[in-house]
């Protein structure tokens, strides 16, 4: 049985990890690191990049590099948050026919979910080449804030990457997994995740196998790019105070400042004060114009001040709704803090999370893997390979449907267990109505406007009756992956109506195989054009080394040979230039054969000037 791939989908890098031998493993990327770089490209010759390569070239190609999708995937176009992120991606976006939102890379337009797709397909590669073995199937983490769209959106993306999505867990519960594997004694943890793009609290109890979910808050727009963009914003002003330009419409530009302030965030974390350098970032009419200067701490400290103030209030919400442990609960009760994402290595974040719990935040994970490996070992349950571990998670929003006046009515309250079902029966509000439109809804107000819509859908084919008589059974269930079922039934007629909450962008079974089928395509593509490259490179290598080896050797190799060393050296070329990767490799072994030949020859007349030892 091939194994399960644990996968933290992150917004800025993305890790993954699988259980060996009973114990967890982090799998490097083909480049040799421990986290993937969440970022899809098109270079300008167009090929496509992912990872580590498409992060490189950014700066030169920003337009068609594609970072922080996480923040995009299941979201509407009319999302506040999409709005706000608008004007400070570097590449288009626009809204898709079915209101979701379409990412435009090099003259293709793609859904969130395509992009995201493209990481885990290289990740899986990746982990393929690592383990010399098929991997089909996956655990993807996802923030415990994410609602039902943004789940199925995720689910959507591992499928089109070819895996069955087994399971789709929170990142907090993951990292909690993690934290509590060799557990004996019960400890109630507190995870505090402060990623690129989200935000996540989760109180939870660990021990004696168990993992228990009691409370999770959190905000699905909150992390370290908003960070990196009030850096960004301070930047702008101070290059226009120094030189009168305003640099916030220039995409080259603007992406060598994102990357300056997230080096600059980063250093900040480990010393007082850094200094940022970027030479030609703008010219007028009088020359080009560098900008250099200094960044320090406590500046940006000031500069987040109110985004570190907005998760630790988020903190302090989501701890007091946790059911209390004994006889009253308190901070003091909480027995450890584990903080995971990168923006925790943050010195200011680090302080605010001790100054509320009296204690200083637990440093024995590694923040950047702690997630991947929880993933790994949900999928070291599935698959049998972790024995004796439990996970019971909840559902991070309350989820009600529309009733008479606009209220929300709760099916099934935030925090409660999953996977889990309700069913409650509703009747008429008019006379004589034969039908009735479900509105599901997701959220914690009480009027249905106020809430974010998941799903509409109609009852019909209800007889006729008074007022208040027919009795709509309505039942809400959702599974393990927090992913929502809804059905309406008419008890008089038996008549029934369902749906399955999908994604915003709304991709059916048929396009998500579709999708799947086209990034294998690609995949099997980018092989051959690797092996293309590989092959050519190889060739020019041997090239250069034949007419060098001739020039060293001169008169001392036959003229017959010289000439076939020659023939072959130009034939090379000429199937190098052509797509044939048989064909250069035919011609390379043809050339390298000649060239031993040249050795033979050269070794030879050593052999034979060496001194007699007579």
């Amino acid at each position: 049985m091939s194994k399960i791939l644990g996968i933290d989908l992150g917004t800025t890098n993305s890790a993954m990890a699988v259980i060996e031998g009973g114990e967890p493993r982090v799998l490097e990327s083909s480049e040799g690191a421990r986290t993937t770089p969440s970022v899809i490209a098109v270079s300008k010759s167009g090929e496509r990049l992912a990872g580590l390569l498409a992060k490189r070239q950014a700066v030169v190609n920003p337009t068609n590099t594609i970072s922080s999708v996480k923040r995009l995937i299941g979201r509407k176009w009319s999302d506040k948050e999409v709005i706000y992120d608008k004007d400070y991606l570097s590449y288009e976006i626009k809204e898709s026919s079915t209101g979701g939102v379409e990412i435009k890379m090099a003259d293709r337009w793609y859904k969130p979910e395509e992009v995201s797709a493209m990481v885990l397909q290289k990740m899986k590669a990746d982990a393929e080449a690592t383990l010399g073995e098929k991997i089909d199937e996956a655990v993807i983490t996802v923030p415990a804030y994410f609602d039902d769209s943004e789940r199925q959106a995720t689910k959507n993306a591992g499928e089109i990457a070819g895996f069955k999505v087994r399971r789709i867990i929170n990142e907090p519960t993951a990292a909690a997994l993690a934290y509590g594997l060799n557990k004996d004694k019960n400890e109630q943890i507190v995870v505090y995740d402060f990623g690129g793009g989200t935000y996540d609290i989760s109180v939870l109890e660990v021990g004696g196998g168990t993992v228990e979910v009691k409370a999770t808050g959190g905000d699905m727009h909150l992390g370290g790019d908003d960070f990196d963009r009030r850096i960004i914003e301070y930047l702008v002003k101070e290059f226009k105070k120094q030189e009168g330009i305003d640099i916030s419409k220039d995409a080259l530009a603007l992406q060598r400042l994102k990357e300056a302030a997230e080096r600059a965030k980063h250093e900040l974390s480990t010393v007082l004060e850094t200094e940022i350098n970027l030479p030609y970032i703008s010219s007028d009419a009088s020359g080009p114009k560098h900008f250099l200067m200094k960044l320090g701490r406590a500046k940006l400290e000031d500069l987040v001040k109110d985004l570190i103030e907005k998760s630790i209030k988020l903190l302090e919400e989501t701890v007091t709704a946790a059911p209390p442990r004994g006889a009253g609960f308190k901070f003091s009760d909480i027995d450890e803090i584990v903080l995971i994402g990168g923006q925790t290595r943050m010195p200011a974040i680090q302080e605010a999370v001790q100054k509320i719990f009296g204690k200083a935040p637990h440093k024995g994970i590694n923040p950047d893997e702690v997630v991947a490996v929880g993933a790994a070992v949900q999928a070291g349950v599935l698959q049998g390979d972790v024995k004796d571990v439990l996970l019971l998670d909840v559902t991070p929003l309350s989820l009600s449907i529309e009733t008479l006046g606009g209220v929300a009515t709760p099916m099934i309250q935030k925090n409660t267990t999953i996977p889990t079902g309700k069913t409650q029966v509703f009747s008429t509000a008019a006379d004589n109505q034969t039908s009735v439109e479900v509105h599901v809804l997701q959220g914690e107000r009480p009027m249905a406007v106020d809430n974010k819509t998941l799903a509409r859908f109609i009852l019909d084919g209800i007889p006729p009756s008074p007022r208040g008589v027919p009795q709509i059974e309505v039942a809400f269930d959702i599974d393990a992956n927090g992913i929502l079922d809804v059905k309406a039934t008419d008890k008089a007629s038996g008549k029934s109506q369902s749906v399955k909450i999908e994604a915003t962008t709304s991709l059916s079974k048929e396009e998500v195989e579709r999708l799947r089928k086209e990034a294998a395509e690609h995949a099997s593509e980018d092989q051959k054009k690797k092996d293309f490259i590989d092959a050519k490179n190889q060739a020019e290598s041997l090239i250069y080394l034949s007419e060098k080896s001739l020039k060293e050797a001169g008169d001392k190799v036959p003229a017959d040979l010289k000439t076939s060393v020659g023939e072959k050296a130009e034939n090379l070329k000429k199937v190098a230039n052509g797509g044939d990767v048989e064909a250069i490799k035919k011609a390379t072994a043809e050339l390298s054969s000649e060239l031993q030949k040249i050795g033979q020859v050269l070794y030879n007349q050593k052999d034979e000037s060496k001194p007699d030892g007579n």
